[in-house]
């Protein structure tokens, strides 16, 4: 092929906007029931709906879905969610799976292969603010039932809540009656995760942490025993602190805890040996070993309830997530310190594992594949996609070919980034033109962009439009004091590390210093916005993509947010007693006057964690002063978009806006109209 000069931006591309929304989403929480996988799998031609998806230990095809539309398993637990599914064989054969239906927050049960299975509810509904809603569930047919964490609405504001450990009847007498509902723990702590049961079944430990902290600042172990009637006593702490984040907590096959804490700077995988775990033994008597003490992370920022970095093997070895940045697959010995990472072109594991015998199962992808479900056996060392798998929908010369890079800083500070040049194989720009480029910030803000194929990125740079996505000050995955360089310094740090980088493409010659543009959603579309309308970044964007953002710092303090975030600006920004002045200061609401170069603005209407009412707001201060700007509201969309119409009329929207701004023609998408 004989590539065809053609300015950046206006390059032909078989990636489409449909094509992005089709592969939009991955699969989560995998799981084994006997020697079954399951997982859940996205499906946005399906109004955005997640599926469960079963692969027989005999299959001699692919994995099944087990739910057909409608039924969505997804909860709104903490509003991000938690694990929405447990599964446990039953004595009479075959599985018995319990899982929660997004559209009425019920836990349901289901027997998948007795004749004419049906899902039936568990639990009632609630008239009280947000109702009753469950995640992280662990089935025990032996007792006969299923442990979960309960969220419960108590009034009508978003931090009207408690949640508890609870016990639901799997005879569904609980679905009518809320009594029959037993609470395992008092509501003492305002965040819990699921109860992790030891090997034996005589204890139990889970997660628990308090506003103002973050589950990444500090969270407590708690340990309980289990009586014979299944009642919890004598609960106390046994790891982590307020100055101390456990990722994880879990059980060895010889009756050990396992946590991951990063005490030490880093999560790291810690072991308490079960006579250290009784009542009365001093917590710095039991505080535990390190099994495999690095500078790399074992966990990372429990933003969903249930997210897994490690999963004891029942030979003693331990599936772990680990790494700098990125995080791969490896299997720890304990008694050695040993850890040997699994083979394949997977470079990122996401937090969910299982184990099923000798084999342990996670979602992994690559800088060149998206997220699949992959199996390794770990007496062979043999690694295999089971679900999911990647197929190549285009010619991959069409997909960027990223690096990572680190650029420095104020102060000289390392900024981590990657970096997705401009690719088409049937193009090439007319010689010393430089190519746009696009700086995506990304949620969170504590959390972290994975170096892994992604369609909507290929989307515009196989048009000639350059991407850098930034791990600024912050991130997760860099030590904790990576993290922790924004505390209270939200919006300073976090805009002049996306800054910092952009500068440094264009000094370099990379980018065109003049085709600079700033995106991001949900804290990335603060750290966008923040960049529209600060003096730290004037002149630098000549346009920016705003997705569902917080706009205003004073609404989201005084109860404009859900529960679980709440508090989250005491870390971020200080608290608004005492620095009332950065709550002005620090908001694009507050300076909308600032904003000179045409923006977009995304907003799902039924976003309950950044409300459209902020981005109406902002729309009303910039009225009238001339500055270029679109607003698409979505009905049906919250904190992220999930429905394929949606996908792909935002980045349609997108690619108008930068074709205006930047100055090229692209008649195959809609134009997308600027009122001011």
């Amino acid at each position: 092929m004989i590539p065809v000069t053609a300015p950046y931006g206006t390059w032909e591309s078989p990636i489409d906007a449909r094509l992005v929304a089709a592969h939009d989403g991955r699969p989560e929480y995998v799981g084994a029931v006997g020697q079954e996988v399951w997982w859940t799998e996205p499906r946005p031609a399906e109004g955005g709906r997640r599926t469960l998806m079963r692969l027989r230990p005999d299959a001699t095809g692919p994995a099944e879905s087990v739910l057909p539309a409608p039924w969505n398993v997804r909860n709104r637990v903490i509003e991000y969610g938690g694990r929405p599914w447990a599964g446990a064989e039953r004595a009479a054969g075959g599985p018995l799976i319990v899982f929660t239906h997004h559209a009425d927050q019920r836990l349901h049960a289901l027997e998948p292969d007795a004749p004419g299975a049906v899902p039936r509810p568990l639990t009632p509904l609630s008239p009280v603010g947000g109702g009753l809603r469950w995640a992280d569930p662990v089935v025990l047919p032996g007792r006969g039932e299923v442990w979960c964490v309960l969220e419960e609405s108590t009034g009508p504001a978003p931090t009207d809540v408690r949640r508890v450990l609870a016990a639901v009847p799997l005879d569904g007498s609980a679905a009518e009656d809320r009594t029959r509902v037993r609470e395992l723990t008092d509501g003492t702590d305002r965040f819990v995760t699921g109860p992790r049961l030891s090997p034996d079944g005589r204890r139990v430990a889970w997660l628990a942490w308090d506003h103002p902290r973050m589950p990444w600042d500090g969270t407590v172990v708690r340990l309980a025993d289990v009586t014979a009637e299944g009642a919890l006593e004598a609960v106390r702490p046994v790891a982590g602190g307020t100055g101390e984040s456990v990722a994880q907590a879990g059980w060895g096959a010889d009756g050990s805890l396992l946590f991951t804490g990063d005490l030490g700077g880093w999560w790291n995988l810690r072991r308490i040996a079960p006579d250290l775990l009784a009542p009365g033994v001093p917590r710095e008597a039991a505080a535990g070993t390190g099994l495999c003490p690095r500078q790399e992370e074992f966990g990372g920022p429990l933003w969903k309830i249930g997210h897994q970095w490690f999963e004891p093997l029942e030979n003693g070895l331990v599936a772990v997530l680990h790494g700098v940045g990125a995080q791969r697959l490896g299997i720890l010995d304990p008694a050695t310190g040993e850890l040997a990472d699994a083979p394949g072109p997977w470079t990122e594991w996401t937090p969910t594992l299982a184990a099923a015998g000798t084999r342990v199962v996670g979602v992994a992808a690559g800088p060149h594949r998206g997220h699949e479900v992959v199996e390794l056996d770990t007496c062979t060392g043999h690694a295999l996609v089971v679900g999911a798998g990647h197929t190549d929908p285009v010619d991959p010369a069409y997909y960027p070919d990223p690096r990572a890079r680190v650029v420095r800083g104020p102060g000289g500070r390392e900024v981590h980034a990657h970096l997705h040049p401009p690719r088409n194989p049937a193009h090439r720009a007319p010689d010393g033109e430089l190519p746009p480029y696009v700086v995506w910030a990304h949620g969170g803000p504590t959390g972290r962009a994975p170096l892994v194929l992604d369609l909507e990125i290929a989307y515009f740079t196989s048009r000639g439009i350059g991407v850098v996505e930034v791990n600024y000050g912050g991130s997760t995955g860099y030590g904790r004091a990576y993290r922790e360089r924004l505390r209270e310094q939200w919006g300073v740090v976090d805009v002049e590390d996306c800054a910092a980088v952009a500068r440094a493409l264009a000094d370099e010659g990379t980018a065109d210093p003049a085709r600079l543009a700033i995106r991001g959603g949900s804290a990335g579309g603060w750290t966008a916005a923040v960049s529209l309308t600060s003096p730290l970044t004037e002149g630098l964007y000549a346009c920016g993509t705003i997705l569902y953002p917080v706009l205003d710092l004073e609404d989201w303090a005084a109860g404009g947010t859900h529960d679980f975030e709440s508090q989250y600006l005491v870390s971020l920004v200080g608290s608004p007693q005492e620095h009332p002045e950065r709550y002005r200061d620090r908001s694009p609401l507050r300076h909308a006057d600032r904003v000179t170069v045409p923006f977009l603005l995304l907003q799902g209407l039924d976003d309950a964690i950044c409300p459209p009412a902020q981005c109406e707001r902002f729309l009303a201060a910039v009225a009238g002063r001339g500055v270029p700007h679109a607003y698409l509201a979505f009905e049906g969309e919250g904190h992220g978009f999930r429905r394929a119409g949606t996908i792909a009329r935002a980045v349609e929207a997108e690619l108008s806006l930068y074709s205006r701004v930047f100055g090229f023609d692209r008649p195959d998408v809609p134009r997308l109209e600027l009122d001011g």
